[in-house]
């Protein structure tokens, strides 16, 4: 079936256990995954694996609809506890191992989860929270992956509309919400990046935590393809090209910043020499055709999130500075506004979806009926970021809806301007948000984290910004900081930039008497 097809899939076609055991008997010893720190699975192990966990799992007391909570870092453990969750028909609830503390006691709480399997390193941490789990089970790299038993067998049907999994997401400004998704979510969102241009001789590099839908989709994609995936614990600037080499990677999703990253390191010899052909680049940036050229691959750009099924994708290779492509087949978009009318190509509005698959995206936010019934007023799901759509039907990235900035009249898209502060090349990572102003509305402070012994000089940047961008869209603070805030997920906590606000080593352009005006034009 392709992925863009309005009917839902069969189950052997999304659901992970009648999926795993038929790449199990089609494939058998073709390699299947290969993990941190050496070792790999085959198809048949992989479908071992998930039998001996499932068994495990069951023993516990985990039937059909039962949450199962996985703390647990990226690797074969992470993996085996997903894979046996859902061959029983239970649902996936993985932690971040940075979670302590109030937010660690709000994710065991969310899914109402009695089973909790972790990390021997995490085990202590429970003593901080109140919880209510029965079993916290310590899973140990060595253990028995394949009992020799069989596969087993879940107490009811698994379907493609079934929960495969409920992925919490960043909470930036408020408590965490459980994303609930499907297998034909997941696998539509699996399936789209590659449209075909995956096979069994690929390897997926899964460089995102399994804790979050880009980690997920990665694996789910190799497995509808029959491919494989290299899983890593975490991008590395310094290593990224050894592991490529080392991994025989050919896919590889770069998000943020990474491709900034390798951008900014000095060329070599080396640069071409790997077997990397294709890099999803999430958003993209501005050096992406040098990033191409350089090291030969091809990028491609898109837009997701963990409750959509990539509505957004470009053509290979994309000329345009800053788009995420096109609306793909399947999917149904509005750009509007706070009262959901539909704004014209060239404004910005906010993205609604729905898409002609049924369960193709998000059922909701688990235990959060009112949340849910906000995201998906009127029949379309709010995805909360504004775009703007051009005449040929490209989309652009402008903001977060909550993100925008407000100054002296003019709306300014905090993303833009990190766009440009990100291409000074002593520049590593950057965010912008609105603090007060004591003229009226908002001032724009740029928080920014320079390249590893570089020192960047504040007065310098603003005049780069001065030549790049708008009058009113050039910083008036500018704050340097050794790292950016970050939520678990790797996301720039914005909420705490603005909160500190102008703080005491902010650099303020107008105390230093810099005035940066407007152009004047003549009238002709």
């Amino acid at each position: 079936m392709d992925w863009w097809s309005p009917e839902v899939p069969a189950p052997e076609d999304c659901v992970l256990g009648p999926l795993l055991a038929g790449q199990a008997s089609t494939r058998g010893e073709q390699v299947f995954a290969t993990f941190p720190g050496g070792g790999s699975w085959t198809y048949r192990q992989a479908w071992a694996a998930a039998s001996t966990m499932a068994r495990r799992l069951r023993e516990l007391g985990v039937r059909h609809g039962d949450r199962v909570l996985s703390w647990l870092p990226n690797g074969a453990d992470a993996l085996r506890v997903w894979f046996g969750a859902n061959l029983l028909g239970a649902i996936y609830v993985p932690l971040n191992p940075a979670f302590r503390g109030g937010l660690l006691e709000h994710a065991l709480e969310l899914p109402g989860a009695r089973v909790l399997l972790a990390h021997p390193g995490l085990i202590d941490r429970l003593q901080e929270v109140d919880h209510a789990l029965e079993h916290v089970v310590p899973v140990r790299s060595g253990e028995v992956l394949d009992d020799g038993r069989g596969p087993v067998t879940p107490d009811a049907p698994v379907k493609p509309w079934d929960p495969y999994a409920i992925i919490l997401t960043s909470g930036t400004t408020g408590p965490s919400k459980g994303v609930t998704c499907s297998y034909t979510h997941l696998a539509t969102a699996s399936s789209v990046p590659f449209d075909g241009n995956f096979a069994p001789g690929d390897r997926y590099m899964v460089n995102l935590p399994l804790f979050h839908a880009g980690g997920t989709i990665g694996v789910y994609a190799a497995l509808l393809a029959g491919a494989s995936v290299a899983i890593v614990e975490s991008f590395s600037t310094d290593t990224f090209w050894d592991t490529v080499r080392a991994t025989g990677t050919t896919h590889v999703t770069l998000l943020g910043v990474m491709a900034s990253y390798l951008s900014k390191r000095p060329a070599g010899p080396a640069d071409r020499d790997h077997p990397l052909r294709r890099v999803f680049m999430v958003p993209l940036t501005e050096d992406a055709p040098a990033f191409a050229e350089r090291f030969g691959v091809t990028v491609v750009s898109l837009f997701n999130m963990t409750e959509t099924s990539v509505p957004l994708i470009s053509e290979p290779q994309p000329a345009t500075p800053g788009t995420c492509g096109r609306l793909r087949r399947g999917v149904q978009a509005r750009l509007v506004d706070e009262h959901d009318r539909e704004v014209p190509d060239g404004q910005p509005g906010e993205l609604i979806l729905r898409t002609d698959r049924p369960w193709a995206m998000n059922s909701g936010y688990w235990g959060m009926p009112e949340a849910t019934a906000r995201a998906w007023r009127n029949g379309w799901f709010h995805t909360g970021d504004a775009f703007r759509r051009d005449a040929s039907g490209q989309y652009f990235f402008v903001d977060r809806v909550k993100d925008a900035i407000r100054r002296r009249g003019e709306n300014i898209s905090s993303f833009e301007v990190e766009r440009e502060v990100l291409a000074h090349p002593l520049v590593r990572e950057a965010a912008v948000v609105a603090v007060p102003s004591p003229d009226s509305e908002d001032d724009v402070l740029a928080v920014v984290a320079p390249v590893a012994g570089a020192r960047l000089d504040p007065a310098e940047l603003l005049a780069t910004l001065t030549e790049r961008l708008p009058h009113f869209m050039v910083p008036r603070y500018i704050r340097i900081v050794p790292d950016l805030p970050k939520t678990p997920t790797s996301k720039i906590e914005k909420h705490r930039l603005r909160g500190e606000g102008v703080t005491a080593d902010t650099w303020d352009r107008e105390a230093a008497g810099i005035t940066v005006k407007r152009d004047r034009l003549t009238a002709g």
